[in-house]
């Protein structure tokens, strides 16, 4: 059974539960239609409070629904779903959600949060627009531009269900998944043009357990971004483009950092996107966490600059030009099956710290073309070895440097 499947098999349940007297026997509905709570749908009336009193009852109702209509429009300037909630609570998400354009609201850190849940299930055919082109075309060179909403966060959310939804055009960060655990997001579509300014498409931090699988992201900046503290994640199924690939990282910017590890990606594919598969830390660092238990299997490369990649010299800004070496330890790395089309010569780039060498690189089945040519492998301060994967690097450091 697949995933919209089992999102309407859910939702059906429910509403033949109740229309049997079985999920409510005080004769109360447990399934909230948004449009009942005074939502508006013509795309331009805020409908922030309806969306707010329909979650609020639907979280005090065991099995409770919100319900937002196929076809239907809803401007929601702000969405702000807490917990803790009476049993699983269920957004069957079937129309669209448009975020505000007004720029006063560009400061906020978030569009929609769902905060402290257990149990959600957030699902169906529906869009959360974040209507982010006003808020690219503010960003210009002397601007960061990291002051501005991402469309979706996942904040210390336990058992999580994400499935068939669609993020468009977010002014940053389409998901954020922080803090949580047991988060399954799968069969959903993230869309916003190559060059939008940092719209990541999903970016993991703090979390474990979390699996992202049979998705469709195109967007400004990394397709998938994971940062520190993340352990056991699973990213199965992903085609990304286009992007900046798949990423870990920046890590070693701040000193509060966690280890990593339990990262694996597999049966991907990346397309027209600036990076490939890349690990990158700041030189010099502030932590000196691990990045540990890192595979990446039979993944599908299509004109991808950079296609592999480890950077542990990263530091983008001016005030970075003395560097240091990075403190980050990267250990236990395996490419394995990772084959196709490089856009550029560099195949295979793997700059690693002097001060902490990479450990246990692994490469095998590695195979990349340039125009149906070879590529090249460029290594430096890594442990390692390459098995018929072309192009290789030579004279590497044993594989457990110690």
């Amino acid at each position: 059974m697949n995933s919209q499947s089992i999102c309407s098999w859910i939702y059906m349940l429910l509403l033949f539960l109740f229309n049997w007297n079985i999920v409510d026997v005080f004769g109360q509905s447990n399934n909230f239609v948004v449009t009942n709570f005074g939502a508006l749908a013509d795309g331009i009336t805020d409908s922030k409070q309806a969306f707010a009193d329909a979650w609020k009852k639907a979280c005090q109702t065991p099995g409770g629904i919100v319900t937002v209509p196929t076809g239907k429009t809803f401007l929601v300037s702000i969405g702000e779903f807490e917990g803790p909630c009476n049993g699983q609570t269920l957004l069957q998400m079937d129309g669209t959600l448009v975020a505000s354009e007004d720029s006063k609201l560009d400061d906020t850190e978030f569009w929609i949060t769902f905060h402290k849940i257990d149990d959600l299930v957030l699902c169906g055919t529906g869009i959360f627009d974040g209507k982010g082109a006003l808020s690219w075309s503010h960003c210009d060179e002397s601007s960061s531009c990291h002051h501005r909403p991402a469309s979706l966060r996942i904040h210390a959310v336990t058992n999580a269900n994400i499935q068939g939804i669609t993020s468009l055009n977010s002014k940053m960060f389409h998901f954020q998944i922080h803090n949580s655990q047991n988060v399954n997001v799968e069969n959903i579509r993230i869309t916003a043009p190559h060059d939008s300014p940092n719209t990541d498409g999903i970016h993991i931090s703090n979390s474990r357990d979390v699996k992202i699988v049979n998705s469709i992201i195109g967007t400004g900046d990394d397709c998938i971004s994971l940062g520190d503290g993340c352990t056991n994640v699973n990213i199965s199924g992903v085609a990304c483009g286009p992007g900046h690939g798949i990423s870990i990282g920046s890590l070693g910017k701040y000193s509060d950092e966690e280890d990593i590890s339990g990262i694996t990606v597999t049966n991907c594919s990346l397309s027209n996107t600036t990076n490939g598969l890349r690990i990158k830390t700041w030189a010099p660092s502030k932590s000196s966490i691990v990045v540990s238990d890192i595979t990446y299997a039979d993944i599908t490369l299509d004109n991808v600059k950079n296609p592999i990649i480890i950077d542990q010299h990263y530091c983008p800004h001016d005030e970075c030009q003395n560097k240091g070496e990075s403190s980050v330890q990267i250990k236990g790395v395996k490419y394995i099956n990772v084959r196709g089309s490089s856009a550029t010569e560099d195949g295979i780039e793997v700059q690693c710290s002097k001060l902490k060498p990479c450990e246990d690189v692994e490469f095998c089945g590695v195979e990349l073309k340039l125009n149906g040519g070879p590529t090249i492998a460029n290594c430096s301060n890594v442990g390692g070895q390459f098995l018929e994967s072309n192009p290789s690097c030579h004279d590497l450091l044993p594989l457990c440097n110690k």
